[in-house]
């Protein structure tokens, strides 16, 4: 039987829980079943990509005006690109990620007339992003989008409640599908810190991810500030960049040596085995892979109860979840670097929560039934070859005939 084709774009590959759960399907779902191609832009000057850090030899058709830049002549020549080659691929699927790569991917998709249209949702722009009007102008575009795609896929029940809410697609169109991820195995607490110059004694806090405008590096610097001070010996590592990065740096030279800057490391397991709890401050989130990440390496989160994150993490049980206050997140923070038994006890029940629930062949086989729901629908294979029970699949808005080469 024909394999389904599914062509899979995403605007940038920088390090985060979109491209790790891209590279997860290119390399998971099984090849005798789904020919891929991963399409996708150049990350920005101030980002790493993940291709490079995290998975090299990875086959990915670059386009050149698909990067997170938004301009009108850029963004029409990413346009035609991604329609023409789906011309030339033919997909049975092109499955979206991120917000540029949504809107440009799923308008390529109606142009081409591809049949399976399917979005992720790694998040929102709702707030946090843009201002008020911006947001509803956003809103209104992905509505518009919604009604012309088969499948809207979000890593949280919140994601989607907050999408639902803005009157962003039906109900019946969205499946949750929360990220998988996995950790290589970690050094030893003193040889990780010896690796990344830190002390071996006192208690290390890590930050791991973009330093940019919605992550608010600046409560960040505060709450490393109050801890700081409430607890002398601790060191608080931030390992990422961003545009944001230079107000990181400038405060550092207040707070140095307690204040340890990393940027982006391919051995983020390194940044784990040294810390004893992680530190989340953002505005807005989806499901932040890093929190599923230090569950898997044992680590009590302290963060902000924002997006997903408390599907994640479990207030009281897994970690500590507060409002968005640098002076509350702080106080989170020191009760648990002064407290070893709470610290471990969360650190343990987070390791098993998140081994359960996040791992990649979960992620995998939820995104294969649902592209074999797809294709039950569209009579590209029999019923008789579903894996097995699938979410419901509405009736679809678009055409439902055999994609021939």
């Amino acid at each position: 039987m024909e394999p389904l084709r599914v062509m899979r774009i995403i605007a940038r590959m920088n390090v985060g829980g979109p491209a790790l759960q891209a590279v997860t399907l290119m390399r998971g779902l099984p090849a005798d079943q789904f020919e891929q191609r991963l399409y996708t832009g150049f990350v920005g000057p101030d980002e790493a990509d993940y291709i490079d850090l995290r998975a090299p030899g990875l086959a990915v058709h670059r386009v050149p005006r698909l990067g997170r830049r938004v301009g009108l002549a850029d963004d029409a020549r990413a346009l035609a690109v991604l329609a023409t080659e789906m011309r030339r691929f033919r997909p049975h699927i092109v499955h979206t990620h991120t917000a540029k790569a949504g809107t440009l991917g799923r308008a390529a998709a109606i142009l081409a007339r591809v049949p399976g249209r399917v979005h992720t949702f790694h998040g929102h722009l709702l707030h946090g992003y843009f201002t008020p009007r911006t947001a509803r102008l956003v809103a209104a575009s992905e509505s518009m989008l919604a009604r012309h795609t088969d499948r809207l896929v979000t890593v949280g029940a919140q994601v989607r409640d907050d999408l639902l809410g803005a009157g962003i697609g039906k109900p019946g169109q969205y499946t949750v599908v929360p990220p998988g991820a996995r950790l290589g195995p970690l050094p030893g607490n003193r040889a990780a810190r010896r690796e990344l110059g830190l002390p071996q004694a006192g208690p290390v806090v890590a930050y791991v991810g973009r330093l940019t405008r919605v992550k608010r590096p600046d409560r960040l610097i505060a709450v490393a500030r109050d801890v700081i001070g409430a607890v002398p010996d601790a060191t608080v590592v931030v390992c990422g960049d961003g545009d944001l990065a230079r107000e990181v740096s400038r405060a550092q030279a207040g707070l140095d040596p307690s204040l340890r800057l990393l940027g982006w490391r391919a051995d983020v397991e390194t940044v784990y085995a040294a810390a004893d709890l992680i530190l989340l401050t953002s505005d807005n989130e989806g499901m932040p892979v890093s929190l599923i990440e230090a569950g898997l390496a044992g680590l009590p989160v302290v963060a902000t109860a924002v997006g997903s994150v408390a599907e994640v993490v479990e207030d009281g049980r897994t970690g500590l979840l507060a409002p968005c206050d640098a002076g509350l997140l702080a106080r989170c923070v020191v009760r648990l670097l002064r407290d070893d038994g709470l610290r471990h006890r969360l650190g343990a029940s987070a390791a098993a929560r998140c081994r359960e629930r996040f791992g990649p062949e979960r992620l995998v086989l939820d995104v294969q039934r649902l592209y074999e729901g797809l294709a039950v629908q569209h009579g590209w294979w029999p019923e008789c070859w579903l894996l097995g029970a699938t979410s419901p699949v509405p009736d679809s808005q678009h055409p439902a005939d055999r994609v021939p080469r």
